[in-house]
């Protein structure tokens, strides 16, 4: 129970920050903002409560309002596991020093920019509730949208979209009312790799540290 009260506790505050850091671009009226747009559906998607949604907008509007950076880091986990940090950030000085002592402290490597970026593709990722969405109907509507892939689960649908066809597929899921759990760009390794049971959790430690530090919204690794 613990454990998923800090997940959640962690999701809320990296939507916080998309929210911020998109009324901050763009002002805090939806309508006008599509990159609020998006942070709010991802809210809403991640259980958000409305009334944490509009104070993180009020707050945002406000002059006091820290500016966030939005900062990627890259390096090794343990085992030359490549790792991606995407960071957002009111001090990116405070930042890069603690992802590079998570990293030292646990077996990893802080890299050089564009040392492992190459072994990941920026990915559109939306993922939807099995019965939010209708293949049958909407399947070669979605592929004109730029859909590349489409993965069915149990109880989910994800859609996957080259970098470049985010904005395409966004605009398609607002216009056919569709209700995205959440809708994201995602690092997605173009390999995998595999370790022994020991190994894997050498390098999850590793993440699992780094994913704890304040100023991280996501990590990414290729660990199969």
């Amino acid at each position: 129970m613990f454990a998923r009260f800090d997940r959640m506790a962690k999701a809320f505050t990296r939507i916080g920050k998309e929210i911020s850091i998109a009324v901050k671009l763009a002002g805090p009226l939806p309508e006008n903002n599509p990159r609020l747009r998006l942070a709010i559906q991802n809210a809403k998607g991640a259980n958000m409560p409305k009334d944490r949604v509009d104070a993180a907008i009020k707050r945002a509007s406000s002059k006091e309002e820290k500016d966030f950076q939005e900062v990627t880091y890259e390096g090794y986990a343990p085992h030359g596991v490549p790792v991606l940090v995407e960071c957002a950030t009111d001090n990116p000085t405070r930042t890069v020093a603690n992802i590079r002592l998570h990293f030292s402290k646990k077996g990893g490597s802080m890299g050089n920019s564009g040392s492992v970026a190459f072994m990941f593709e920026r990915t559109g990722v939306f993922k939807f509730a099995k019965d939010a969405i209708n293949l049958d109907e909407l399947e070669l509507d979605l592929i004109d949208a730029g859909a590349e892939e489409i993965e069915q689960e149990d109880d989910q649908i994800t859609i996957y979209t080259k970098f470049n066809d985010f904005g395409n597929m966004q605009k398609f899921i607002e216009a056919s009312n569709l209700e995205a759990i959440s809708s994201e760009l995602q690092y997605i390794p173009t390999t995998t790799k595999e370790l022994s049971e020991a190994e894997q959790d050498e390098v999850m430690e590793c993440i699992t540290t780094i994913e704890a530090d304040e100023d991280v919204q996501v990590v990414y690794h290729n660990l199969a």
